[in-house]
């Protein structure tokens, strides 16, 4: 493109200098640098409506906007207006459509179904999907307007995952994200949800058991480990309780002192450290109310009952457990801090013969009546505090090395 004679070399802007008013220098087709008193110097073109009338529209300050580039901009303007468009609405149309896709980016409204719902959730359990999405998913999906995102685009974001070596991850990202699909549809801001198109796109997962020990001639030898465990006292107590009283690890490790009635021998969990958002009860046999009347002596005027190594205002890690556990030799294949769980949940029904409603209800699983009413958390407190104590007494049969085989259950 040929130099118009009333364009100016790049080093008559870069000179300039500011006077008492401010002026301006043409550079030639509408093009003009504005200079304040103050010396702010600002790229503007003045041109002609579409539809009659002057405006002017700003192309930047300048020297973050070079020379070249407001030419490039003007000549920009000046296309648009060759095709019949005010540059000026044009601007103000592109702005209001980058402030909509920006409001209903799959980011924005994965935030907001996160913020909605992440409050009903184990903090745990929240922490883990944000960190899953701003990880695996945000970096290629969360600017785009999620009414724009296809099945291929999902895939190919989970197709990274698998490609590490990620399967299940994958495949909770993809749950995931059909959640956040389903809130854009019920928010206005989606129409479908493509994680639905891809069922059977990924590998399935093999599924994992938790390792536990189950087996009564085996579950022995380790309450005997427990009991020689030469580790910290509360990590000990920690240890000796968890198969008594069979709850989630962290429901355990952070469970604190003005939960625990040791008179009353009942442990109450507030709904928001529950898994499933509820209350529940945990009577305590006389075996765990006298390790957690010695552990009182300790840790009983602070509020953890386990607190952490470094600092009574933290509970123990969410590792300490499992650290001890190796510790004494059981390997992540034989032996798990949820595995107290599946250890109590086999034996008092296959040894003990307790009901499994009753088991249930004791592991703070969703148990329902046969009118499809979810029982509250008192329900059959009474046989549970009988079944709890028989299960302590039992474990302290197998720790005296007096094992009970499994025996078939009544028909």
């Amino acid at each position: 493109m040929p130099k118009q004679a009333s364009q100016k070399p790049e080093t008559t802007y870069r000179t300039a200098k500011p006077k008492d008013a401010i002026y301006r220098i043409s550079d030639g087709q509408g093009l003009y640098m504005q200079i304040s008193p103050d010396g702010g110097k600002r790229w503007r073109f003045q041109y002609t409506r579409p539809t009659g009338g002057r405006n002017t529209l700003g192309l930047g300050d300048y020297p973050a906007v070079a020379l070249a580039n407001a030419r490039e901009r003007r000549d920009e303007a000046r296309r648009l207006l060759a095709e019949g468009i005010d540059p000026g609405e044009h601007r103000k149309v592109t702005k209001a459509m980058q402030k909509s896709r920006a409001a209903n980016s799959f980011e924005t409204v994965a935030l907001e179904w996160y913020s909605k719902y992440s409050t009903t959730w184990v903090s745990a359990h929240g922490e883990r999907i944000i960190r899953r999405l701003e990880r695996d998913v945000f970096p290629w999906l969360g600017g785009k307007p999620i009414a724009e995102i296809t099945a291929p685009d999902l895939l190919a974001v989970l197709r990274r995952i698998e490609d590490r070596g990620a399967l299940e991850t994958a495949h909770r990202a993809l749950q995931n994200c059909g959640q956040v699909f389903r809130y854009g549809i019920a928010t206005g801001r989606a129409e479908r949800d493509p994680s639905q198109d891809l069922r059977g796109a990924l590998p399935p997962t093999r599924k994992k058991h938790l390792a536990a020990i189950t087996e009564p001639q085996a579950i022995g030898p380790l309450l005997r480990a427990m009991d020689a465990y030469t580790g910290t006292f509360v990590t000990k107590c920690a240890l000796r309780l968890a198969p008594m009283v069979f709850v989630r690890p962290g429901e355990l490790r952070q469970a604190e002192w003005a939960e625990i009635d040791l008179d009353a021998a009942t442990w109450e969990i507030p709904a928001d450290r529950m898994k499933m958002r509820e209350p529940h009860i945990v009577p305590l046999s006389t075996q765990a109310v006298e390790i957690l009347r010695a552990l009182h002596a300790m840790t009983g005027g602070r509020r953890y009952v386990f607190p952490s190594a470094r600092t009574y205002d933290r509970p123990m890690s969410n590792n300490a457990i499992l650290a001890a556990l190796r510790r004494m030799g059981f390997e992540k294949d034989e032996m798990s801090g949820h595995g107290f769980r599946a250890m109590a949940r086999t034996v008092l029904d296959e040894v003990l013969g307790f009901r499994p409603d009753f088991i249930e209800h004791q592991l703070a699983h969703a148990v329902r009546d046969p009118n499809g009413r979810a029982y509250n958390r008192t329900a059959h407190l009474p046989q549970r505090r009988k079944m709890m104590q028989a299960w302590a007494d039992y474990l302290d049969t197998l720790k005296a090395e007096n094992v009970v085989p499994f025996r078939a259950k009544a028909a």
